[in-house]
């Protein structure tokens, strides 16, 4: 089973930067083929999906954090990373890794950001 572990959240104030980890427990051999994605969850909504990069480094994004966030990974150390920009109030949320093909979340880190 699978883990992701997720970190680098806080709070911060509006446009400022955070740069959001997550490790997985996959062995880079098998980590290198998972397509990764970042999903948000704002206070009183839906959960709703942010970024994702695949296995040859195509990115798409949610069009509400296009040309402020990018997503990128790095392979050797199994990991995934969102870097936040010029972050709103309206970022803030509880910031989850998934992994599609598993199904697999982390537990989430909260990205708060005060006005």
């Amino acid at each position: 089973q699978v883990q992701l572990v997720e970190s680098g959240g806080g709070l911060v104030q509006t446009g400022e930067s955070l740069r959001l980890s997550c490790v997985s427990s996959h062995p880079t051999s098998f980590f290198r083929v998972q397509t990764m994605s970042w999903y948000r969850r704002a206070p009183g909504k839906e959960r709703e999906l942010v970024a994702t990069i695949t296995t040859s480094g195509s990115r798409n994004y949610a069009e509400s954090v296009k040309d402020r966030f990018i997503i990128s990974r790095n392979n050797a150390a199994h990991t995934v990373y969102l870097q936040m920009n010029s972050l709103k109030p309206e970022d803030t949320g509880v910031y989850y890794c998934n992994e599609p093909l598993s199904g697999t979340w982390g537990q989430g880190t909260l990205v708060t950001v005060s006005s």
